[in-house]
């Protein structure tokens, strides 16, 4: 049987955890500002397209086209990212992939027509692929299992700061100097994480300042899955075979269908089809992104609480994930409802619902990968199915306004049937555990 790597600590050692340092909460730190840049740059179109449409006179339909462009080459390049990720580490990988994504955000203030913005948001989308496979990869190397959840709700926080950020800062930009200039300023930041990060992060093997008893504690429950599987290397190829994989891939497709609408079509619902003014918008659009900061991280708070208390690992994920989806569905009820007021309630707490799941979903690689070798793979695979949903959410959306009057009911409505259908994944098929050879899809 394959031995652990995780130390043995002397009695000594192992007492000294009020000395052991928090260095591992600095590192998720850098993770969530990574994705908070990533979700300001990919979603500073969905803010800026209504400027954008004076401009270059957008139907709806191309619109649709506009706003999904960005995943096609996010999803293409999921797994090859997850592949360059177990190759070459988060260390090289996440730095270059930052700095061109703001290459390609930046040469957006450039465009002359709706040709030339796709074509950078295809370059956009090739660059932002690695980030949320490296945030993963991150703190499966960070952290023991115990934390995961939890940490991966503050670097998942990272998505609803971006976009909640970008509709105040993208807005006043557009307004003050045009929307090209909010290209360029958002782009600009990236290249500032990319500094810190070279000077921040090394894997907690190699990191000078991460004391043995942080190390201890890092690995002191990760053994499990090392020494029922051990680091046999699993090809990308069989992870396709099992059904697992599937499982995860699945249930994040219908997930990401579901909440595309609040990072694509959600600013132009509230201009142009609830009469919202832009100082309006500007002022209350970012309060759903706001408030799902807190549910984020309360969710990844109350996975880690029942692993903690010694529930099962399948029901303390399970449960803030399916509980999340399925309240997000009141998304449903948005286009029956008269009042604002009472509509931006709805749409808060179905975002707010939505991202409590989502710690727990975003742990579950390092708990089903094969291998540690294997977790940055794995989670671009969940992350492509995050995608599919991702791009064809926003033509969808687009067709149905088309060709249905301008009406929304058909995207809410389906909206929420996504997220009960999600649910029903994550509950009936997905199982927490380690996928072996003997688990593979039916042939």
């Amino acid at each position: 049987m394959p031995q652990s790597n995780a130390p043995t600590l002397a009695p000594a050692e192992a007492g000294q955890g009020r000395k052991r340092g928090n260095l591992r909460w600095t590192i998720v730190g850098f993770s969530a500002l990574g994705l908070t840049i990533a979700y300001l740059d990919r979603a500073a179109l969905s803010v800026a397209v209504p400027f954008m449409s004076q401009e270059f006179h957008i139907s709806p339909a191309v619109k649709g086209v506009l706003l999904s462009a960005f995943f096609w080459t996010y999803a293409l390049f999921q797994i090859p990212s997850g592949w360059l990720l177990d190759r070459f580490g988060a260390r090289v990988i996440y730095p270059v992939a930052v700095g061109w994504w703001s290459i390609w955000t930046a040469l957006t203030a450039f465009a002359h027509g709706v040709g030339s913005v796709i074509v950078f948001r295809l370059g956009l989308g090739v660059g932002e692929a690695p980030v949320q496979p490296a945030n993963v990869k991150v703190v499966s190397k960070w952290f023991p299992r115990k934390e995961r959840a939890f940490a991966s709700s503050l670097f998942d926080m990272g998505q609803q700061i971006g976009t909640a950020l970008s509709i105040p800062i993208v807005t006043a930009l557009a307004v003050a100097g045009g929307w090209r200039l909010s290209f360029i300023v958002i782009g600009a930041a990236g290249l500032l994480w990319i500094l810190g990060w070279l000077a921040v992060y090394r894997d907690p093997e190699q990191h000078p300042r991460v004391s043995p008893a942080e190390l201890a504690h890092i690995r002191s429950d990760q053994g499990e899955m090392v020494t029922t599987t051990g680091h046999a290397k699993v090809e990308w190829r069989m992870l396709l075979r099992h059904n697992q994989v599937w499982a995860l891939t699945v249930g994040y497709v219908f997930r990401s269908l579901a909440g595309a609408f609040f990072l694509t079509w959600y600013p132009s619902y509230l201009l142009e089809d609830r009469g919202f003014s832009e100082a309006e918008f500007g002022m209350v659009g970012a309060i759903p992104a706001l408030i799902a900061i807190a549910s984020t991280i309360l969710g990844g708070v109350v996975s880690d609480r029942m692993l903690r208390a010694g529930m099962s690992t399948n029901l303390a994920r399970k449960i803030p994930i399916v509980t999340g989806l399925g309240l997000s569905a009141c998304i449903g009820f948005a286009p029956f409802i008269d009042s604002n007021l009472v509509l931006m309630i709805v749409l808060t707490a179905s975002s707010a619902a939505h991202s409590f799941a989502g710690a727990a979903i975003l742990s579950l690689p390092a708990e089903v990968a094969p291998s540690p070798s294997t977790v940055g793979l794995l989670a671009g695979f969940q992350n492509f199915g995050s995608q599919l949903g991702n791009l064809t959410s926003p033509i969808v959306i687009g067709l149905f306004l088309t060709f249905g009057g301008g009406s929304y009911v058909g995207p809410l409505v389906g909206a929420a049937a996504c997220c009960l259908v999600s649910a029903a994944v994550y509950l009936f098929w997905v199982r927490i555990k380690p996928v072996t050879p003997a688990e593979r899809t039916p042939s």
